[in-house]
C-alpha cells in the first residue's frame, strides 16, 4: 500500500472530520468520561477544528482516498492532531504524516516538536516513544487521585533547515 500525502482541500472538512471522529471513538472515547465522552460534541468539535485549521492540515491518500491526517498549531511547533482510519492503523501511515509534519516543521527552522495524548492512550505513547518522543510531563486533570484523562505532554528534537530557501538554482 502506497500514501501519498498532500495539503488539505477545502471540500473535504467533513470526510477529515469523519476519520477523526471515527478514529477518537474506537480509540479515545473509551477512555474518557462524562461531557468528554459526548459524541455529538465531538463531532461538532472535529468539524469546527479541520473547518479552523485546514491550512495547516496534511492528508495522507490511499488510492485517492483520504485515510488520514496531522495538522499543526499556528506560530507554534506543536501538533494537536494526527489521526489515521482504524481499520489502517499499523500500517505505517501515523508514522509517514508525523514525519511529514516534522519535516515542515524543521523547513520553518523549529529545532523540538511537542505534542500530547491521554496518559492511558498506551497504544498512542507508545507509537510517539517509538518515532523518537520523549515525555516532558504530565498534566492531570484531578489531582486527588489517578485519572484516565490526565494527558501526557511529549517532545521531539528536530534538526532544522538553517540554509536559505530560494527557487532560483
Amino acid at each position: 500500500m502506497t500514501a501519498v500525502i498532500r495539503k488539505a482541500l477545502a471540500s473535504e472538512v467533513e470526510t477529515l472530520a469523519d476519520i477523526a471522529y471515527v478514529a477518537w471513538d474506537k480509540d479515545l472515547r473509551p477512555l474518557l468520561s462524562g461531557p468528554a465522552a459526548n459524541r455529538d460534541l465531538e463531532r461538532r468539535r472535529m468539524s469546527h477544528e479541520v473547518h479552523a485549521n485546514l491550512e495547516r492540515i496534511i492528508v495522507a491518500d490511499v488510492d485517492d482516498v483520504a485515510v488520514g491526517w496531522c495538522s499543526r498549531a499556528r506560530g507554534r511547533s506543536y501538533i494537536p492532531y494526527l489521526f489515521v482510519t482504524p481499520l489502517l492503523q499499523g500500517l505505517g501511515i501515523g508514522t509517514l504524516l508525523l514525519r511529514r509534519m516534522e519535516t515542515l516543521l524543521e523547513l520553518e527552522g523549529r529545532d523540538r516538536v511537542q505534542l500530547n495524548t491521554l496518559a492511558d492512550n498506551v497504544r498512542a505513547v507508545a507509537f510517539y516513544q517509538h518515532q523518537g518522543y520523549r515525555i516532558l510531563a504530565m498534566r492531570p486533570e484531578d489531582q486527588s487521585a489517578h485519572n484516565p484523562e490526565t494527558s501526557i505532554r511529549l517532545e521531539k528534537r528536530l534538526a532544522p533547515y538553517r540554509g536559505a530557501i530560494s527557487d532560483s538554482e
